[in-house]
């Protein structure tokens, strides 16, 4: 049974009136939603709003916070990009096997034997390798999540993800290797230097095949000249347009392939292991197009992989990455059209620090915009999921397929974004009546899973301190049981917006 109509009109119209209206924002409800991953029973928001910016500040000033840990029994099992992509390779080769061992069946003439048919018809069974890796990860990264306190930094892992992100959707490879990705390439750099995390990224396995450089090659190269193949330039432009500059920052096309005939020879190594471990990084120096290069007006003499980690090092500096990390920095934490003074601050810290992100965060916390900008932004589904399971208690019930398939109904399946621009970051994006709708339906869900609901009005002060408007209050006391009044809750305005 879902909610049933408390007033005139449906809950899912009523819900999208009232999410038109803006919230007044309050220092815990700001550090709660706009930075962390929203409260969790037992959260102080009396406390937490005495010091907000310290209580944030303490989760940055902790030692390896973002790591997933392999010490923790659950995450034993986690295996590293190279492992797991040579598991793929395995189950691949297996799937290929069991194909070709099908169609030879098929092709067998008929005969009396009743067990004839049965064998031609006969599929072997291949392990779902990359299913099996991909569900460990999606749950060590959903543990992570709802044990964080904040989750301050789990945001930014989630942003800096998002930002350079791969799709499962390109191909198995990618499916086993993308949670090893963003915990080998993302979270040991996201208090660090920009440059450095570019650098892992670009460098990493799932990078390299997710944008199709394994297959630039140099057309002066020994092996372009062998095989008349060419430059794929792919993962040049997305550098430039989504990793660093951005789009109409002044680079041309002209540096757009210049980028991409310095990055040739990155490369990921294949099952044969003839240029080094399956699976792993490697720099093919056969394939990578000879002599000098210019880009952004400036010359890099031949240098074979140093020429473009070279480059990738200028371009973590140039002025145009840092208003463009500041821009979407600045537009996930505070509002969908930041204010102007907020990303010159930023930019103007990135630049001073070379990049530091830790103190940009700080930064972040330590803007005035950042606590007097209201409430407006909708969570994006992962946000919104993972703070629904933190709000209701992390019961291990069917887990986590249970949050995987609520992101995917939601339209934000963990790592399968749309494109290498990753998923929107506007509320546009995210409002519809269709989507309010399939929230509300989640929210049921996750209040019929609930293991202990209390009364409305200590929920209330639990998830959302003060910050009750006199409609969501309403609302909820109306409830005709508890679950209904969680379910409620979990769909709140106050709730919802970050």
């Amino acid at each position: 049974m879902k909610p049933t109509r408390s007033a005139p009109g449906s809950t899912e119209a009523s819900l999208a009136a009232t999410f038109a209206n803006s919230v007044s924002p309050n220092p815990a409800l700001v550090t709660l939603n706009r930075f962390g991953l929203g409260a969790k029973p037992g959260d102080e928001f009396g406390k937490i709003a005495a010091d907000p910016r310290g209580y944030l500040e303490a989760e940055l000033k902790q030692q390896d916070i973002a790591l997933i840990s392999p010490d923790d029994p659950r995450n034993a099992g986690l295996l590293d990009s190279t492992a797991a992509i040579q598991a793929s390779m395995a189950a691949a080769m297996e799937r290929n096997a069991a194909r070709a061992e099908t169609a030879a069946a098929a092709m067998q003439p008929a005969t009396d034997d009743p067990a004839g048919p049965a064998v031609a018809k006969a599929k072997p069974s291949v392990p779902h390798v990359e299913a099996d890796i991909y569900r460990d990860e999606a749950q060590a990264r959903f543990d992570k999540a709802l044990t964080a306190t904040p989750g301050f930094v789990e945001r930014l892992v989630g942003f800096w993800s998002n930002h350079f992100c791969v799709s499962v959707a390109k191909a198995p490879v990618v499916r086993a290797c993308a949670g090893a990705f963003e915990r080998e390439a993302i979270r040991p750099f996201v208090l660090g230097r920009f440059a450095d995390m570019l650098l892992a990224v670009e460098h990493h396995p799932a990078m390299l095949f997710y944008l199709d450089n394994r297959q630039s090659i140099g057309p002066d190269s020994r092996a372009g000249k062998r095989r008349g193949r060419g430059l794929d330039e792919n993962l040049a432009r997305e550098i430039l347009e989504l990793h660093t500059m951005g789009v109409g920052s002044g680079y041309a096309q002209a540096d757009v392939t210049s980028f991409a005939n310095m990055l040739t020879g990155w490369t990921m190594a294949g099952r044969e292991g003839r240029l080094g471990e399956p699976g792993s990084f490697v720099f093919n120096a056969n394939a990578h197009q000879p002599g000098k290069a210019v880009l952004l007006g400036k010359t890099y003499p031949d240098g074979g992989m140093g020429q473009a980690e070279a480059a990738l090092n200028d371009i973590a500096r140039h002025p145009a990455t840092a208003r463009h990390i500041a821009t979407k920095l600045a537009r996930h934490f505070i509002a969908d059209d930041p204010p102007p003074a907020a990303i010159a601050r930023l930019a103007t810290i990135f630049t001073k620090t070379d990049g530091d992100l830790r103190a940009i965060a700080l930064t972040l916390i330590d803007m005035p915009e950042a606590w007097s900008t209201p409430l407006t932004k909708l969570r994006s589904p992962l946000d919104y999921v993972v703070a629904l399971r933190r709000a209701v208690g992390a019961t291990a019930v069917n887990e986590p397929q249970r949050s995987l398939r609520w992101l995917s109904v939601l339209g934000e399946p963990l790592w399968r974004p749309p494109g290498p621009n990753g998923f929107p970051d506007r509320t546009d994006a995210w409002v519809s009546a269709e989507g309010l709708k399939t929230r509300l339906d989640i929210a049921w869900q996750a209040a019929k899973q609930a293991d202990d609901i209390g009364d409305p009005d200590e929920m209330l002060a639990s998830l959302i301190g003060t910050s009750v408007s006199a409609e969501t209050r309403q609302a909820i006391s109306r409830a005709e049981f508890r679950q209904q009044g969680l379910a409620l809750l979990l769909m709140a305005p106050e709730f919802q917006r970050r």
